[in-house]
């Protein structure tokens, strides 16, 4: 070893492949890396297989037999080593993320970060129910896409947003792979100093950061998989692997010439390095053969255009449905003859987009210590040394609330990485809003968000951090759970609804009315707390009886004109509107006694008298405006009584004018049998008496149309309902205070319109006339009765 070479700063790095194991040596030297010892020993059987370790033991012992060598060429021990995972073991998970705001929100790198977090532990699920049988580590992420209200953007900090959306992948890593490694490694007496992936160590070399601007690939074939890297944007976007390589070429081979695998190795090593000549080998029956190169190549053609085709769809997979802009390739499996032409073909892309990297790529690299030459081969054992510069890799143990967990140190750890890790639910890192509450007001629904709460508390050894902050090994996290705003609360005077009044003028008074609140039906004080679907109705108006209820005066006892109409106790008053009332005195600022003991409520800051007006009240009330139109209405009641019709005078025209004129009067179901009477060619069958004519029923049962004075009638004149039997069926009556035969028309179906004969009706068993009271339980028979008998 050269003198000049400081020991401590020497890096080991190791790259166990399918075939073989290349262990190199070397230390960063006026800012290149020099290699100092270098070793290559292949495996004697298959004891990996596409990647992964599958015989511990016999790979360690090989690790060992490369490190023994090296130890031999520098003189010293070696303890510690860097290696990588294959991609072969690399899961990556499409995923999206989404964050919606309340309102237009300025997005800064917190909320970005969420929503990215949100995304990753979304993968996260994702990966472990397709494969709950194995513990998964985040190796890493990437923003692929952001979008901004929809539409694609480059960087979402500092815009206005009421939505953003992230397109990610995440890649993770399984225990039981990293786990082998660490097994096989320590099995050659070494600690891993650092682990990274295969793909990243070689892009690392292949692909300089200043490149990574480009849309580029980078496809490291080796025996038993193909390694792909994607760069975009000046970062890498996409880890991707397909089980298909350089193994299926020497499969191929060795099926055509029936030779063995280790045989048909060296027959495609010596055909990718030769252009022309010839290959001499033996099969497994003895027999020699010398084959030229070509046919060589030509066998190789299907597996080739296989391998090509497969890693084309990957990466058109990794790079949103479309090819990358170039592709660079290493490793042993891509140097044979046709593969770099058959992959243009399959990415679309002109041929010489698609080149070998080996010796141009090292050429930073010092290979003068060292009896190799550059080659592609060792981009990924090479890379792995210095990317021990760049990024120390490695598994990291911390705490996280007493919990230990183990971490894939990429050099820039953070919180929210230990979070997703030991799959920290989401909702307990945020704050969380309480129950919102839903109601409607004058039938349009309303929502009110509930509060939102406090995040989670989080402390790295003892004091306060954030989800970005860095961790470190042996780091001690303690979280304390988001809470829960409170929930959604609204008083009714907190409605913009009430936030106006009802101004009026009474008696060149201008008064100010707040607006009556319903809740359910229901009048609620102003202070009235509005609970989960509630209907809230807010007038705009009061009636007569409710502005004198709330001025204390009696709506009975008073003339009052709205805008010089009289009005009634039930009439509507409007903002604006202009009021004179006969009786009514100014109110005074002091509290307004209440003489008659009545109860009293406070409704939006306003006393309201609500008065049970008594029979003494209602019957003033009938002396005045109301008495004309009672009275009018009862000359013409009286009028109708008077009038004789003689039936057997009067013609259908006729009938057909009295009926229309009851109509008027409000009496369908009346006026639907008289009609039908008419109909019955045995109508003269029935029996009129001078008084008792077909007029006089239907004044009899006539209901007028006139103002509502039920609250006038005395509890035996209020409509009530009885019940009479009909044929020996029970036959309810409803809606009059008093009833007479003819009214059980209008409830029990009696088809009139077919005549069977001549109708019988009997009340109680004597002959019913039409116009006779009826009362609860009597009995009637109606039927009809052949004239022939």
């Amino acid at each position: 070893m050269e003198a000049q070479i400081n020991v401590d700063s020497l890096v080991f790095g190791l790259d166990i492949g399918t075939r073989n194991v290349v262990g190199v040596v070397g230390c960063m030297e006026n800012g290149n890396f020099k290699v100092v010892a270098m070793c290559e020993r292949e495996h004697e059987s298959r004891s990996m297989l596409d990647g992964q370790i599958h015989d511990i033991y016999k790979v360690g012992e090989k690790i060992l037999e490369v490190k023994t060598e090296l130890e031999a060429q520098l003189d010293i021990k070696l303890k510690d080593v860097c290696i990588a995972a294959a991609g072969r073991v690399l899961k990556t998970v499409n995923t999206k993320g989404v964050m919606e705001f309340d309102e237009e929100t300025r997005v800064n790198k917190d909320h970005i970060f969420s929503m990215e977090l949100s995304a990753v532990e979304s993968a996260h699920k994702k990966i472990n129910e397709e494969d709950s049988n194995a513990k998964f580590f985040c190796v890493g992420h990437c923003a692929v896409r952001y979008l901004l209200n929809g539409f694609e953007i480059c960087n979402l900090d500092g815009h206005k947003a009421k939505k953003i959306e992230v397109d990610l992948i995440a890649t993770f890593l399984p225990e039981e792979v990293v786990d082998s490694l660490y097994m096989a490694v320590e099995h050659a007496g070494l600690k891993v100093a650092s682990l990274t992936l295969e793909p990243i160590a070689a892009i690392n070399l292949a692909v300089p950061e200043d490149f990574r601007l480009l849309n580029l690939g980078l496809v490291d074939v080796g025996a038993g998989t193909s390694d792909i890297c994607l760069t975009k944007d000046g970062s890498i976007i996409a880890f991707g692997m397909i089980p298909v390589a350089g193994d299926e070429i020497t499969e191929a081979i060795a099926k055509h010439y029936l030779v063995d695998f280790k045989t048909a190795e060296q027959i495609k090593m010596i055909a990718s390095s030769k252009q022309k000549g010839q290959v001499k080998f033996k099969d497994v029956l003895g027999f020699e053969h010398k084959v030229n190169v070509n046919e060589i190549n030509k066998i190789a053609l299907e597996p080739i255009s296989e391998m090509a085709k497969e890693t084309a769809k990957q990466i058109k997979e990794l790079n949103g449905g479309k090819s990358c802009n170039a592709v660079f390739v290493v490793g042993g499996g891509g140097k044979m003859s046709g593969y770099t032409e058959t992959l243009a073909k399959e990415l679309g892309l002109p041929k010489e987009r698609v080149a070998i990297r080996g010796k141009d790529v090292l050429e930073s690299i010092d290979f003068s210590a060292v009896p190799y030459k550059k080659d592609s081969l060792y981009v990924t054992p090479v890379g792995i040394c210095t990317n021990f510069f760049n990024q120390k890799n490695n598994f990291v143990f911390i705490t996280v609330n007493d919990q230990r967990v183990k971490l894939y140190d990429n050099n820039h750890l953070k919180v929210s990485d230990a979070l997703i890790q030991m799959n920290y639910p989401n909702k307990d890192i945020f704050p969380k809003r309480g129950k919102s509450l839903n109601f409607s007001i004058n039938g349009v629904t309303r929502l009110v968000k509930g509060k939102l709460g406090e995040g989670a508390v989080i402390k790295i050894n003892g004091k306060v951090a954030g989800l970005n902050a860095k961790v470190l090994q042996n780091d001690n996290i303690t979280i304390t759970k988001s809470t829960t705003g409170s929930n959604a609360n609204l008083t009714l005077n907190q409605l913009e609804e009430l936030s106006s009044q009802i101004t009026i003028t009474l008696n060149n008074d201008t008064i100010s009315l707040p607006k009556i609140v319903y809740v359910n039906g229901e009048i609620k004080p102003e202070d009235y707390d509005i609970i989960e679907g509630d209907h809230v109705r807010v007038e705009s108006f009061y009636t007569v009886k409710q502005l004198c209820d709330s001025l204390g005066m009696k709506a009975l006892d008073n003339e009052i004109f709205i805008n010089g109409e009289e009005a009634n106790p039930i009439s509507k008053i409007f903002s604006g509107d202009n009021l004179t009332a006969s009786k009514y005195e100014k109110l005074s600022n002091e509290v307004v006694a209440n003489p008659d003991d009545k109860y009293i409520t406070k409704t939006n800051g306003l006393e309201v008298y609500n008065l049970e007006e008594d029979l003494e009240e209602l019957e003033k009330a009938k002396e005045r405006g109301r008495k004309k139109a009672m009275e009018e209405e009862e000359a013409k009641l009286k009028e109708e009584e008077e009038n004789k019709i003689d039936l057997s005078n009067i013609n259908e025209s006729e009938i057909g004018k009295l009926t229309a004129h009851f109509s008027k009067k409000n009496i369908i179901a009346n006026n639907v049998f008289m009609q039908e009477a008419m109909k019955n060619p045995a109508i003269n069958s029935l029996k009129f008496n001078s008084e008792d004519n077909l007029a006089q029923v239907a004044a009899d049962t006539t209901v007028v149309s006139k103002p509502d004075i039920s609250q006038t009638l005395k509890p035996s004149q209020m409509p009530h309902g009885i019940t009479i039997f009909v044929n020996g069926s029970p036959v309810k009556l409803s809606g009059k205070s008093e009833y007479i035969l003819v009214d059980l028309f209008q409830f029990y179906e009696f088809d009139l319109s077919k005549p069977k004969g001549v109708v019988v009706l009997k009340l109680n068993g004597n002959k019913g006339e039409y116009t006779a009271p009826i009362k609860e339980g009597d009995k009637v028979d109606l039927y009809w009765e052949d004239i022939k008998q």
